[in-house]
């Protein structure tokens, strides 16, 4: 999956149902809001709500630095 995937503008989070981010390089979508983080398998996302992983504070703010460079 890449930032300019179509898809990634229709994905939203299970939980909250707001949008979700790609980080890279680790191709991960995140949830900022609820500090959740969902893997990309073989280029298909895994957005059941057991499949999301809590971050830490550390990851979350690493997170949001790699959002936005």
């Amino acid at each position: 999956m890449n930032p300019d995937d179509p898809l990634l503008r229709i994905l939203a989070c299970p939980l909250d149902k707001g949008p979700l981010h790609l980080v890279p390089p680790d191709d991960v979508l995140y949830n900022p809001r609820l500090h959740r983080r969902y893997p990309i398998v073989d280029g298909i996302p895994q957005l059941l709500p057991a499949s999301g992983e809590q971050v830490t504070d550390d990851e979350h703010e690493d997170f949001l630095k790699r959002m936005t460079q």
